[in-house]
């Protein structure tokens, strides 16, 4: 007679949602709700520009903390953003450098130019 493998159910471990965590606690900056699905981008960058001066918390310059928050999110969203979406945070990137005046490396542009 052939036996039959005995089939074991594991239990499946809870879903940590390590980055929707960050998104509401973060302890960087203090965000306006729903900021990052306005569809204008200079909207976006204006408001991350305004709570990164504001924050007393950052570790690094506004600009940092902006910049990160804004790739952080870009990140995090993953194929769950749209296309339409997605392409609006990134011009959001470069408005958010154009008003911290730095070029797309992230340097400070040079003065007169």
């Amino acid at each position: 007679m052939i036996a039959k493998a005995k089939q074991v159910k594991r239990k499946s471990k809870p879903v940590r949602k390590w980055s929707k965590k960050v998104t509401e606690t973060s302890n960087a900056l203090d965000l306006k709700r729903n900021v990052f699905k306005l569809s204008d981008s200079k909207k976006i960058a204006r408001s991350l520009k305004q709570s990164a001066a504001r924050s007393r918390r950052k570790k690094g310059t506004p600009y940092q903390s902006a910049m990160s928050m804004l790739n952080f999110y870009i990140n995090r969203g993953g194929k769950n953003l749209s296309k339409r979406q997605k392409a609006v945070l990134e011009r959001a990137k470069n408005e958010l450098r154009k008003s911290f005046h730095k070029n797309s490396s992230g340097k400070a542009k040079p003065a007169g130019k």
